[in-house]
């Protein structure tokens, strides 16, 4: 059952009973007029059949006076009776006056009947106070009525959404558990259709979510193993070339400080020359560790420099794949941000490509379109994993660092081998705002 049904079916039962209790007043109603009418009809009866059996032998006042008891003991629905001349009308209640205004009726006794029974005359004339009072007691009735269904109408309403709407507190119990880190929301099963869908949504988000938060810890340790091996290779790099050369200049120091008054012109000369060699060697391996920890000038066209720098490293190594790259002549002006994430990127998933694809060729193409540079890195080796599309490692790195520049990533299996690589990254506010 959804939602809406259930709804429709609390609120179809108030109504029902509603209604059959408004169908019993009425009856009720209806069942006191008629009631009143025939006992009305039967005391008009009663009083023309006793004034006409009245002894014409009785003294005309003890007459007058019996016949006023007769009036006097049964009034009248609608109708009038005296058996003086009627003057003014009898006096009415005010509300009962307001209304009868309102209505545009005005009481008034000016139309009487004479009826002569005997020797007495009997004067009967409508009485519309009666009537309206008939009428607004039944208005009263109907109000009283309106207001107790409305007021049921609305008890039941609230009622039958706090009851259909409880499941929301469960709902957003479960959210509350993922938000403090829990990786299941776990919620009960729900009758209505729409809360088992929202909860089935609030699952998905929970694998989601677990999925990203394992992603995150895998992308921490990864970081946190990459920093050590860098900070291996330049403690290893530092030792092994930077320091053997720095050891190599404090020895031919130290020769020149021993032997600086014994030595000629000629071993001078030479002592100075291996300490340019070696300072300068120095100042290579500092320049080459700077580089490969931070290019530097990271715009368009130290960009377009550092790239072609990279593919001739990896070219230089033998690594057995065939390195191309394709740019064009001048790269549009982007940020140092944008290209250095762009140059990571590349740099991230040509070493994928080196140490997993197994390909033969490797090609790097960028283009800019539209104000978005687009890139393009193709290979022919196995491709993914057979469990298909899964961003972790180097992926999950590459996927990280566009998402800093508002850039996209999308990955597509080669035919019929080999993987390629589809990276979006705007150059301007109004694209990123678009991406």
């Amino acid at each position: 059952m959804d939602l809406r049904r259930r709804l429709v079916g609390y609120l179809g039962a108030l109504l029902a009973g509603l209604f059959l209790v408004a169908l019993l007043v009425h009856l009720y109603s209806l069942r006191s007029d008629i009631n009143a009418e025939v006992a009305a009809s039967e005391r008009l009866a009663r009083i023309l059949l006793d004034a006409s059996s009245l002894d014409h032998q009785q003294p005309p006042a003890e007459a007058l006076s019996r016949l006023r008891t007769l009036i006097d003991a049964a009034p009248l629905r609608h109708l009038s009776i005296s058996v003086d001349q009627p003057g003014s009308p009898a006096p009415a209640d005010a509300l009962v006056i307001t209304l009868a205004n309102m209505l545009g009726i005005t009481p008034t006794s000016s139309t009487v009947e004479q009826v002569k029974l005997g020797q007495q005359t009997l004067y009967i004339a409508p009485n519309p106070i009666s009537e309206i009072e008939e009428r607004l007691g039944d208005t009263v009735r109907l109000c009283i009525t309106l207001l107790l269904f409305s007021g049921a109408t609305l008890l039941v309403a609230w009622w039958s959404a706090d009851r259909a709407l409880a499941p929301v507190r469960e709902l957003e119990a479960g959210l509350q558990r993922l938000a403090d880190g829990e990786s299941d929301a776990a919620l009960p099963p729900f009758d209505l259709r729409e809360f088992r869908q929202v909860a089935g949504a609030i699952d998905q988000l929970a694998s989601a979510l677990k999925t990203s938060r394992a992603a995150q810890k895998q992308l921490s340790r990864q970081l946190i193993q990459v920093q050590e091996e860098e900070r291996r290779t330049l403690a290893r790099e530092l030792h092994d070339e930077t320091g053997q050369t720095l050891t190599a200049i404090g020895v031919t120091a130290a020769f020149l400080e021993r032997n600086a008054d014994t030595l000629d012109s000629r071993k001078i000369v030479e002592c100075a020359q291996e300490l340019r060699r070696d300072v300068r060697t120095n100042g290579e391996q500092l320049r080459a560790m700077l580089k490969r920890l931070r290019p530097h000038g990271m715009d368009a066209e130290g960009l377009a420099g550092a790239l072609r720098e990279l593919i001739a490293s990896w070219q230089q190594r033998e690594a057995g794949i065939d390195f191309r790259l394709e740019i064009p002549a001048r790269l549009p002006t982007m940020k140092e941000e944008q290209a250095l994430v762009l140059y990571r990127v590349v740099q991230e998933a040509l070493t994928n490509v080196v140490r997993h694809s197994e390909a033969r060729h490797c090609t790097v193409r960028i283009q800019p379109i539209d104000g978005v540079l687009h890139l393009q890195i193709d290979d022919d080796g196995k491709g993914l994993p057979a469990a298909g599309e899964i961003r972790r490692g180097g992926l999950l790195g590459i996927e990280e660092r566009l998402e800093m520049v508002s850039g996209r990533l999308e990955l597509q299996t080669g035919q019929p081998a080999g993987l390629h690589l589809r990276i979006a990254l705007p150059l301007n506010e109004a694209q990123e705002e678009k991406a």
